[in-house]
């Protein structure tokens, strides 16, 4: 368990900060919430595997944006839990390769049935329809969140020297 530290807390409360801001920034463009969501700032939730104190940030941050979900309060509540469990997972990822799913799988697993339920509000056709839509664009959404930009992120974060003192060492 990590110590809690002001260095901890206060990388926590930015990393809610950006991921918050990055969330609303990204819906004036109508790209963070609805059908098909490029939400920016999933490429953060690799930042566990650097710095775990940012997890809680993340899951602090994402109940934030979530706060304009269109899906309610269960959107807020499952969506905040999701991000929770796949920032730990994330932090416990032996490789930079594998840090990114564990946001991909429990949010793929999670948010589709959800975002389905609250369209049709029942369980037929239209409801698997709809779940296999959402499934299908948030795969690729995340994935090039993640994979993409957020492995982008953990390149560019260790080549700061003064950040590098702060990460969580992955060699062997």
């Amino acid at each position: 368990m990590e110590k809690t530290t002001v260095r901890n807390l206060t990388l926590a409360a930015v990393v809610a900060a950006l991921y918050a801001v990055m969330c609303y920034f990204g819906d004036v463009f109508g790209l963070t919430f609805g059908p098909v969501q490029f939400r920016f700032a999933e490429a953060l939730t690799v930042l566990p595997f650097l710095f775990p104190a940012a997890a809680p940030g993340l899951a602090l941050g994402c109940l934030i944006a979530n706060l304009l979900s269109p899906y309610g309060a269960v959107d807020m509540i499952c969506g905040t839990l999701a991000t929770a469990v796949a920032a730990w997972l994330t932090a416990k990822a032996p490789n930079r390769w594998l840090a990114p799913l564990p946001p991909i799988l429990t949010n793929l697993v999670l948010l589709p049935p959800i975002w389905a339920w609250a369209e049709v509000r029942a369980v037929n056709g239209a409801f698997f329809s709809a779940l296999g839509f959402h499934a299908v664009t948030f795969a690729v959404s995340e994935t090039v969140m993640c994979y993409g930009l957020g492995l982008l992120l953990t390149r560019a974060l260790e080549r700061i020297p003064p950040l590098r003192r702060q990460m969580v060492s992955h060699e062997k």
